[in-house]
């Protein structure tokens, strides 16, 4: 990889790199991350069936149990975020798998509701962790003409997650293992995919922008050299000098408050509506088919997840980097409110299997076309350097506290005011998820600095001077 030493910083090389097998094997590394939440996720829906009659789970329990682990999630989201900024993006990322390897463990071997609520506390600090740190270290890595695609293509992971959390689910069912075992088998599935995220994040290198921002240009160029598998000609001369890394700074500036509304207000929204919706998914069809089996419902849900959930997801990855960003984000959440609102206003849809099956998998093409990938991707696009960890993930808490909110609320409304009012508040998410998207500016096709230009924080007097030439840190 070679670039023109008359105008090669760190970040302009990594905006100009070429596609390279570096870039897919760090998208397939983060996409394991997102496998694996998306696994632990999904399955709760699934064992929560399993394991109410064992356990004499209430309505509250349920909703507790369903809900718990997506506060962890925003609480690990915001931490790690913040810990990314400060120590690198490398230093946590398996520190968070870790967490996930421990939860998921306790979690499977659960004696008693208490501790298992505790096991699924500890996997969605973990898995909130993951987001910031996954989401961050793709994009930093990633090249201007391909950034939506190498970020989509880590969270099409999520997607083949959500995939895997069914048929694993059916497949431990089908072969006979008694529900006392199968709910703990299924848990415990979700332990191997994060080994093997701890084993291949601990070799990858530090992010070069982080580096680079942080005033080490010696490391920078290491960094680089590192992602790019060769030595190079050039890299570093000074672009700035290192920004602060107050996140305090930022919050006071106007234009970053607006920013955050839009990344962390529209993932909100999309959280409420999908999360209570979809981690509640075998509730919903045991609502309109409440005489299936265990085994039929888990069989319906998984053909809707890989008929619609799968090729959104697909579709939505060709997507990326073809048109807008927030054109794709309103698309998807234009396809949701409407599919919402149908089963809302169309009293057969509601009780009837086949028609709900159909509109409702519309939803989730919807939703895997769009913010399913845009969410995460603006999230981490929209802001500098210095902060993009510390912002992506308090983007991603308060969407993971809409998660929480729509996955405790959604099995109560259910049990009392029945489906129609839950799609109907899944709507009006998606409509408000629409409004907030345009608060962000399109970064498509830009670099990644020009994206958050004016965002930038103010150089902190304390911090060290601007970063050297290449030349100067060789010599």
């Amino acid at each position: 990889m070679t670039v023109d030493p008359s105008r090669a910083t760190v970040t302009k090389s990594l905006d100009d790199a070429k596609l390279s097998v570096f870039h897919l094997k760090a998208a397939v590394t983060a996409g394991a991350g997102f496998f694996t939440d998306s696994y632990d996720l999904n399955v709760i829906g699934t064992v929560t069936l399993l394991i109410t009659p064992e356990f004499h789970l209430g309505s509250g329990q349920v909703a507790m149990l369903t809900s718990s682990t997506l506060l962890a999630v925003a609480v690990g989201a915001m931490a790690f975020g913040r810990l990314g900024d400060l120590l690198g993006r490398r230093r946590v990322y398996g520190l968070e798998a870790i967490l996930m390897i421990i939860g998921a463990l306790v979690s499977a071997l659960a004696p008693n509701f208490a501790v298992l609520l505790v096991g699924r506390l500890v996997l969605g600090i973990g898995i909130g962790g993951d987001y910031p740190a996954s989401g961050v270290i793709m994009t930093e890595y990633a090249n201007t003409r391909n950034r939506g695609k190498l970020v989509g293509l880590t969270f099409i992971f999520y997607v083949f997650g959500q995939v895997s959390a069914y048929l694993v689910s059916l497949l431990v069912l089908a072969v006979g293992v008694p529900d006392h075992i199968a709910w703990r088998l299924i848990l415990g599935v979700g332990v191997l995919p994060s080994l093997l995220v701890l084993h291949q994040r601990r070799h990858m290198p530090e992010s070069p922008r982080w580096t680079a921002h942080s005033g080490d240009p010696a490391q920078a160029v290491k960094d680089f050299e590192s992602f790019a598998q060769k030595p190079i000609t050039a890299v570093a001369t000074p672009e700035a000098a290192p920004e602060s890394r107050g996140s305090r700074g930022a919050l006071s500036k106007r234009r970053v408050l607006i920013t955050l509304a839009g990344t962390a207000g529209s993932w909100f929204f999309y959280n409420v509506a999908v999360y209570g919706n979809n981690v509640s998914q075998p509730l919903l069809i045991k609502n309109i088919v409440p005489d299936a089996t265990t085994v039929s419902n888990i069989a319906l849900n998984a053909v809707l997840v890989v008929c619609f959930s799968l090729v959104g997801g697909v579709f939505g990855v060709i997507a990326l980097d073809r048109i807008r960003r927030r054109t794709q984000q309103a698309v998807g959440f234009g396809l949701c409110a409407l599919t919402m609102a149908l089963i809302t206003v169309v009293p057969g849809l509601s009780t009837t299997v086949v028609p709900f099956a159909v509109t409702f998998g519309m939803s989730l093409f919807g939703s895997m076309f769009g913010p399913n990938y845009t969410t995460m991707l603006l999230a981490a696009e929209s802001y500098p350097t210095a902060i993009r960890s510390t912002f992506h993930g308090l983007s991603s808490g308060i969407a993971k506290v809409g998660a929480f909110a729509g996955a405790l609320v959604v099995p109560l409304v259910l049990a009392d005011g029945g489906l129609r009012i839950v799609t109907l508040i899944a709507a009006c998410c998606y409509l408000a998820g629409i409004a907030t998207t345009f608060l962000v500016r399109e970064p498509r096709g830009l670099a990644l600095d020009d994206v958050s230009h004016d965002l930038t924080v103010e150089p902190d007097p304390t911090a060290p001077g601007a970063i050297a030439s290449v030349e100067e840190v060789r010599a």
